[in-house]
């Protein structure tokens, strides 16, 4: 079949299952924006009101349903802006495909209109980046970077097409994607790990991202209970253990628990599932379990031994590692000291639960309790960056995978609406949560019209403290109070904002009066912002103090 080389790209983003792109059109991509035209009964395009969005967007509606996300924009600019949502997907391990045109393959280097290199600009923050100038390489590279994208770590991966490779008339053949190659896993190494953990009398089982990325959720608790261990997770792996479990101890790290930190503490087998040992989890790396040994399993050989000292790995695909390594650990193996390891390490998440000041004040703390109630548990929680992107960790019930979006690895402040808005097209069976600051809310409020648009029901939650709260906190415990622009006095009057993009909205000053708008939001049919004005003194603990061993917690 000969079709040119937008409808090449149609008919192999079909191959892969694509039905869904997130994108905002330019002159370089005009012939595919034709092309998007010729297929939309097949392929919804969301337009979004920046780029930067258009990438969140294919990013959130990746982490909501683990397939591939998809973005689009045009040369230069346009290209630039999705930068930032390709390094955040890079961070985080979430497979996603960039796609960007550009100018003509004639005057590719010679600084034309809206021209730069984009493939090397990001470079550093995907797993490839392709240029295609010819029509008839379009296809094969279509299909190999969604097979680096998904294979392995997963990541993003951009595809820079020249204008004059999406007109040229190419033959199309259709082919059925690659099943995607796993990596053998080592019987040295899981009989090697085995003997670590049948010999642990204080094993604490620490999960990252890399559960919820293999789809491995189930055969994790089956490890978890089998060893009877506890379970801490980082913020990556919110859902991927249920938080009512009773071996579950919380988030671990500076922002971690009493249970967990101090069990990484106490521990003598320090068990990481699919995690990197962030400088968030570790703080400081010469006090970080101590009286550890610590395997750790991961699909990227990279990670072995780069933050941490390890004493054993299995590298592999999560599911299957652990599918293969449940039944080489000793049921019995030193129950008696395990069960009062998980005794004492329980007594201490008891004593030390995340707390917060119940005195008829509306807290942020409430508020998220009550979305968790309200929803059991079962709602997607995408998040900004900040205070209340800590507060979600620890104050709503993550029951099930895929549940919680937010940028832990980079970090991006704006991120949260673009990804609510992807995780609810993934997901429409699904409620979906966006919790902002008023300071992130102020960087992509736009793209509300994007939600009206579509009628894209998702709840924002606006944490209003009038500050950078998370930076205005630290300001406040290191730098003297010296309180350097992280004051937000702004007249913006949110709900009027929101009025104005024609989203429902309701505000929110008191605790009695949350419920009734969360449900009234939630009820409402289409796109809705909750304003909360919370103190701007509200802080985040626990906390451990920059450069301190994370045993060292300040818990108010």
């Amino acid at each position: 079949m000969r079709l040119n080389g937008a409808e090449i790209l149609m008919e192999c983003l079909l191959e892969q299952g694509v039905d869904v792109i997130f994108g905002y059109p330019g002159g370089a991509v005009l012939n595919i924006y034709d092309a998007l035209y010729k297929y939309q009964d097949r392929i919804t395009h969301y337009l979004t009101s920046h780029e930067q969005h258009a990438a969140h967007a294919a990013d959130g509606y990746a982490r909501a349903t683990g397939k591939v996300g998809v973005c689009l924009a045009t040369s230069g600019p346009g290209a630039t802006n999705l930068v930032t949502g390709i390094a955040t997907a890079y961070m985080d391990s979430i497979p996603m495909v960039a796609i960007t045109g550009n100018v003509l393959s004639s005057l590719l280097g010679k600084d034309s209109f809206q021209e730069v290199d984009i493939a090397g600009i990001v470079m550093p923050v995907t797993k490839h980046s392709f240029i295609v100038r010819d029509a008839a390489e379009l296809a094969g590279t279509v299909r190999r970077a969604f097979e680096i994208a998904r294979t392995g770590r997963p990541g993003p991966v951009l595809i820079d097409i020249t204008k004059d490779a999406t007109a040229q008339l190419g033959e199309y053949v259709r082919e059925e994607p690659k099943e995607a190659l796993v990596r053998p896993i080592s019987t040295r190494e899981l009989d090697a790990a085995a003997a670590l953990i049948n010999a642990a009398e204080k094993p604490l089982i620490y999960g990252g991202g890399g559960i919820i990325a293999s789809g491995a959720a189930a055969v994790f608790r089956a490890f978890a209970e089998r060893l009877n261990a506890p379970v801490c997770l980082s913020s990556m792996g919110l859902g991927g253990f249920p938080s009512s479990h009773e071996q579950f101890t919380g988030m671990i790290g500076m922002h971690g628990t009493k249970a967990s930190n101090m069990a990484a503490t106490e521990c003598d087998l320090l068990i990481a599932c699919g995690a990197r040992f962030s400088d968030r989890v570790i703080s400081d790396v010469t006090k970080f379990a101590p009286k550890a040994k610590i395997l750790h399993i991961d699909i990227d050989p990279a990670e072995m031994g780069k933050n941490v000292v390890i004493a054993q790995s299995v590298t592999g695909d999560m599911k299957a590692v652990l599918d293969a390594l449940t039944p080489l650990c000793a049921a019995d193996a030193q129950m008696a000291a395990r069960q009062a390891w998980l005794d004492e390490v329980l007594a201490i998440k008891a004593a030390h639960p995340p707390a917060y000041k119940k005195d008829g004040v509306l807290r942020p703390q409430y508020i998220l309790e009550r979305i968790s109630a309200l929803t059991k548990g079962e709602a997607i929680v995408a998040t900004e960056v900040g205070q209340h992107q800590m507060w979600s960790c620890h104050f709503v019930d993550y029951e099930r995978p895929r549940s919680f979006v937010s940028s832990g690895g980079l970090g991006t402040m704006g991120y949260g609406l673009g990804a609510a808005i992807g995780a609810k097209v993934g997901c429409p069976e699904r409620v979906v949560f966006n919790i902002a600051g008023d300071g992130c809310f102020r960087m992509n409020h736009i793209e509300m019209a994007t939600a009206v648009e579509y009628n894209i029901p998702i709840v924002v939650v606006i944490m209003n403290n009038r500050a950078l709260g998370m930076v205005r906190q630290w300001q406040t415990m290191f730098y003297d109070k010296r309180y350097s622009q992280t004051t937000l006095d702004r007249t913006t009057d949110f709900v009027k904002l929101a009025e104005a993009y024609q989203c429902a909205a309701f505000h929110v000053t008191k605790p009695e009066e949350v419920d009734e708008a969360l449900k009234q939001a939630m009820a409402c049919g289409g796109p809705a912002v909750v304003h909360c004005e919370i103190d701007r003194d509200e802080k985040v603990f626990p906390m451990v103090a920059p450069g301190a061993g994370i045993d060292e917690i300040v818990e108010a």
